[in-house]
């Protein structure tokens, strides 16, 4: 979708081969022994799985990876751009402090509710402020308000064509520290390869690519976890 909602298909699911190559056997063990998933996240997750768009969730192991880096930064304060059914922000959500709060930005109620009871029961509900408009208002909004450098970490997985501008955001509201994680960077291997015609997506990636590797604001890694996904922390 346009305009900072859920978008980004993957090929994730864990029962099928990875579109990065890993095979399906590989991607069950990764689920099973890679990270203790919370019955909710594994709640959401069964959820979404008959959803038509599915493919758009973030994998088991990127929720791992999520739940493990928050506490090592000390993370409060948080936003996310592109919420789909909820899992990446119930993933922060429950590695934050009882204070900690994730600024959730999407365009679609309807995907966002099929996330909220799974919130409820985890009992992290309050911390996430789910804001429905697009991104990129809600981002400079956050900055009007005096939010420049003081957000600890910003996860973006959303429309692609405004990844560039998500990212330029993030940075501003990120303090010296925080972390920008984007999603999909590897765009199932599309990135590594020839464009085709008429695809707009591939090309945006690859741009934030080239961008996150040269910007001196960042010391940036990317990590071929899930469908690809780059950590850039502010200097």
């Amino acid at each position: 979708m346009a305009g900072g909602g859920s978008g980004g298909a993957r090929p994730q699911q864990e029962t099928k081969a990875s579109g990065l190559g890993v095979d399906a056997d590989v991607l069950r063990h990764v689920v099973r022994w890679g990270g203790r998933e919370h019955p909710q996240l594994a709640g959401l997750r069964a959820a979404t799985a008959a959803h038509p768009l599915a493919r758009m969730q973030i994998s088991p192991d990127e929720g791992y990876l999520l739940g493990w880096l928050l506490p090592l930064l000390g993370a409060r304060r948080t936003v996310e751009v592109g919420v789909f059914t909820g899992y990446s922000a119930l993933a922060t959500a429950l590695a934050l402090p009882a204070d900690g709060t994730v600024v959730a930005c999407d365009v679609s109620a309807e995907f966002a509710a099929v996330g909220r009871p799974f919130w409820e029961a985890a009992g992290v509900a309050g911390k996430i402020d789910l804001r429905i408009a697009p991104a990129l208002e809600t981002l400079r909004g956050l900055r009007e308000g005096g939010g420049d450098g003081t957000y600890d970490f910003v996860f973006i997985d959303a429309d692609k064509g405004n990844y560039g501008a998500y990212y330029e955001e993030a940075v501003e509201l990120l303090r010296p520290g925080g972390v920008v994680a984007v999603d999909n960077v590897l765009w199932g291997g599309r990135v590594a390869r020839p464009f085709e015609a008429g695809d707009a997506d591939t090309p945006a990636i690859q741009a934030l690519n080239e961008r996150i590797y040269a910007d001196p604001r960042v010391d940036a890694c990317m990590l071929a976890v899930s469908d690809g996904l780059y950590l850039a922390r502010k200097l």
